[in-house]
């Protein structure tokens, strides 16, 4: 009977530890699959399938619509000039587009705007060429080969079935304070159907600044054409004063309206040679600069007729003193009818004199 006791206790107590040894197995896969679970990118910013707000919304058909009437069509120029413009942010006229370098109160700068949308796929850029510019399939860019080669760090996350991969970048690891400078190319152009002259921004290319052994160095990062950032950048409110902070003008203003300064560096030519070329001095190189601004501002003056200033002056002039004059005329005399007019009166002849004669008084 002793025996049967001790086994039925083993059994009980056998029986009693199993659920509490897999209650505690349990415990331990959840431990660890929480910690990897911390550990993995899915924890840390949430699932892929949740979008993250960037405050640059998709585009709606009216924006596109909107987009392609602002488009300026200069197919049927009869004119038209092409012109390379280095605008270096560092000056106060373009810190604008320059500041802030980080993300702030939800305003970026451009490179910052351009980089995220590159990142979300909404727009693409194509390879920098100097002078030969081809937005076409074969010069897109790859937005993995474009970190790679800026050495940017990223983390690449695989997608899933019949999708692109995609990149989770720091704020930090942005080199939006790196961009200073960019490359504009524009469209001087003469639309004689419409009589219109007007200048068009063809494409941006930002330009990356480093800092090294050798000193600073710049590298073109790619070009982008404006037609198809001009959407999202027409949200994107900039201060453009110091003197006053209200955000009234967009980054598509500044362009639009030409408030930014930039240097010409070339003009598209035959021998596609840029100033630098063949202006080998500061002083020779200002003075191509201001030869080709002069030549641009004189060509939209000699299309319109422009009177003489000078003659239209002595006009203006003479009518005033005429207003004058008839003024004063009407109010001291007041002209009397044809009828009332008195004939003209002849005057007499006057008489001859005649010879002197001798006094009588004398003659006695």
């Amino acid at each position: 009977m002793k025996h049967l006791y001790y086994i039925a206790a083993l059994a009980a107590t056998f029986l009693t530890t199993m659920p509490l040894h897999a209650q505690e197995e349990a415990e331990n896969e959840a431990t660890e699959q929480q910690q990897t679970r911390r550990r993995s990118p899915q924890a840390t910013r949430g699932e892929r399938n949740d979008k993250k707000e960037t405050g640059l919304p998709e585009l709606t058909v009216r924006a596109q619509d909107m987009n392609e009437r602002l488009t300026q069509e200069i197919g049927n120029a009869r004119w038209m000039r092409i012109i390379y413009r280095q605008v270096d942010l560092m000056k106060e006229q373009n810190a604008p587009l320059y500041y802030p370098t980080r993300p702030m109160n939800g305003q970026m700068n451009l490179f910052s705007v351009i980089f995220q949308l590159l990142g979300e796929n909404k727009i693409k850029a194509y390879e920098y060429l100097d002078g030969y510019e081809e937005f076409d399939e074969t010069h897109l860019i790859n937005f993995k080969d474009f970190l790679d080669r800026f050495y940017i760090l990223y983390e690449e996350i695989p997608g899933r079935a019949g999708e692109e991969p995609t990149f989770v970048i720091n704020e930090s690891d942005i080199p939006a304070a790196d961009v200073r400078s960019y490359y504009v190319k524009e469209a001087w152009y003469f639309d004689q159907n419409n009589s219109a002259f007007d200048v068009k921004i063809l494409a941006i290319c930002p330009i990356l600044t480093s800092t090294g052994d050798m000193g600073e160095t710049t590298m073109p990062m790619f070009w982008l054409p404006y037609e198809n950032i001009r959407p999202y950048i027409s949200n994107s409110y900039v201060m453009t004063s110091n003197m006053n902070n209200a955000t009234t003008f967009t980054m598509d203003d500044y362009f639009r309206r030409r408030m930014f300064e930039g240097e010409i560096i070339k003009t598209q030519n035959l021998m596609n040679r840029p100033l630098q070329a063949y202006c080998p001095t500061p002083d020779s190189l200002k003075n191509e600069q201001a030869r080709i601004e002069g030549q641009l501002t004189g060509f939209e003056k000699s299309l319109w007729y422009q009177p003489d200033t000078t003659q239209v002056a002595v006009d203006s002039k003479a009518a005033k003193k005429a207003k004058k004059s008839a003024a004063r005329g009407k109010g001291t005399t007041t002209q009397k009818p044809a009828s009332e007019k008195k004939a003209p009166t002849v005057k007499a002849p006057k008489a001859e004199k005649s010879a002197p004669v001798r006094s009588v008084r004398r003659r006695r």
